[in-house]
């Protein structure tokens, strides 16, 4: 069965100044800041949480069903989705406005400026849940504020269960709106950071947090991610990365691992390192979706990974 997979979809706009932003600002004068940053390289992608997680868990044998908005500019994308077989019933175009764009700029120091234009992810919550059907599994990733509250309660009322994964969208939210959402998920995944806001937000602990639903995730970057499930605290080893390239995605990445794992029945250590391989698969290319794998080879990299064969 299907995974509804509600979130942003977004052209990531990436550019390389290839000098350091400090020697150009004047700390006494950045009140009166005016610069330009000549930017040689540069390039286009695919990107989007609903997006990402999509390719993602298609890659893995899944069935994704995305569902987002989308501006006038959106053909390229829908050109790639159907390359990829990944289904845009549930894609709505928002005729006068863009699809959401991320223009980001990084120099010599990894230091970044980001611009975000949200355009059509604006109007998400013009799609709801209740026209969906035959949905195994569903995930509330970032996205539209309006569209993350409705989704979520569109969920929980058809009885779906469902990841809520608030993601650089939790600052939003207030204390009684993410305490609805721990009620009503049944799955939560939050890095590191992110699980420290959440339980300063709630005044919970993230035992008393993974109390509350199924299971709770905590991603660590290099150090791995812990599960918090059946009352246990379950440490998930990284996936063996060999060159790393560029982290941008790799958390979209690992959540299609957890969403394919929970809708294939199996435990949570396994779930852990499918999500876990699955990032650091992504972690070896520049963008989100430019890696490439068979089943076979996904098998593989596992077993190299892990000591055992994929459940």
């Amino acid at each position: 069965m299907a995974i509804l997979i509600c979130g942003s979809f977004a052209y990531d706009n990436i550019m390389v100044f290839p000098d350091r932003f400090r020697n150009h600002i004047l700390p006494e004068k950045v009140h009166i800041l005016n610069v330009c940053f000549v930017v040689p390289e540069m390039r286009r992608e695919f990107g989007g949480c609903a997006g990402n997680i999509a390719y993602n868990l298609k890659l893995l044998g899944g069935e994704p069903l995305p569902m987002g908005t989308v501006g006038h500019d959106f053909g390229p994308y829908a050109e790639w989705m159907n390359q990829c077989d990944i289904p845009q019933t549930h894609v709505r175009q928002i005729d006068d406005t863009y699809t959401a764009q991320a223009y980001i700029t990084t120099d010599m120091d990894d230091n970044q400026i980001t611009a975000f234009h949200p355009g059509a992810m604006s109007a998400a919550h013009q799609n709801r849940i209740e026209e969906i059907h035959d949905v195994a599994l569903g995930i509330v990733s970032p996205d539209g504020k309006r569209a993350m509250v409705e989704h979520a309660e569109q969920f929980a009322n058809f009885r779906i269960p469902f990841v809520f994964d608030p993601g650089q969208g939790l600052p939003m939210f207030d204390v009684e709106e993410l305490k609805t959402f721990i009620d009503q998920a049944n799955f939560i995944t939050v890095n590191d950071y992110e699980s420290q806001l959440l339980q300063e937000r709630v005044g919970m602990s993230l035992q008393n947090i993974a109390a509350q639903v199924d299971a709770l995730i905590v991603t660590k970057g290099a150090k791995g991610s812990e599960i918090f499930a059946d009352s246990a605290r379950i440490k998930i080893p990284i996936g063996r990365v060999t060159g790393p390239v560029d982290p941008t995605g790799c958390g979209d990445a690992f959540r299609a691992g957890l969403l394919y794992g929970i809708t294939t029945g199996k435990d949570w250590d396994d779930i852990g390192r499918l999500a876990s391989l699955l990032g650091a698969i992504n972690i070896e290319h520049h963008g989100t979706q430019n890696h490439h794998f068979t089943v076979d080879e996904f098998a593989e990299r596992f077993r190299e990974s892990f000591g055992y064969s994929t459940p």
